[in-house]
């Protein structure tokens, strides 16, 4: 199964078990140099980040679901989006443009092909996939859920998925929506 391929069956996977709907938010952290067989932050990837991104946002635009690009440590994890999801969320826009050695190929991808892109330091994401440990906690609502899908890896990444859900609150005797968990 070719890396395009193995990417969009985790992702629909995801957006199934995680009952993500139009509007909601899916962040993706991806090291290109994983995917290839190399170390994180090592042999960024062009590429391997295009054909990774392509895959994940045809997917998401077909859904309606947002797509937030995690950038990497050397933009402190700030997150790529569409201007649309930002002014929709009230977030605040920073100056920045990822570079493949400066933020990360997967996210330059998703900078140069988003319709009006624009960075953010963080997002509270629905769902998220961490492609090659990229460590997308950070950027996911409380409560994170891990999910287990179908496939462990992207290529040579390791491939981590999680979904939230709202706390639970109120003890012993409270009773909660099954819908939500």
């Amino acid at each position: 199964m070719d890396i395009k391929t193995q990417t969009k069956t985790v992702v629909n996977e995801l957006i199934e078990i995680a009952k993500l709907k139009k509007g909601d938010i899916l962040v993706v952290g991806c090291s290109s140099s994983e995917v290839i067989g190399e170390k994180i932050g090592t042999n960024s990837s062009v590429d391997t980040a295009n054909e990774i991104f392509s895959a994940v946002y045809e997917v998401l635009q077909n859904k309606g679901i947002f797509l937030a690009a995690q950038c990497c440590e050397h933009l402190n994890r700030a997150i790529i989006i569409e201007k649309e999801l930002c002014e929709k969320a009230g977030l605040d826009e920073v100056n920045v443009v990822p570079q493949p050695k400066a933020g990360g190929s997967f996210a330059t991808a998703a900078y140069k092909n988003f319709k009006n892109p624009v960075a953010v330091e963080e997002i509270k994401a629905d769902a998220g996939v961490d492609i090659g440990g990229t460590l997308i906690g950070m950027h996911l609502k409380k409560v994170a859920v891990p999910v287990r899908v179908s496939l462990k890896k992207i290529g040579e990444a390791n491939v981590i998925c999680a979904r939230t859900r709202p706390k639970f609150i109120g003890g012993e005797r409270a009773h909660y929506d099954e819908n939500k968990m």
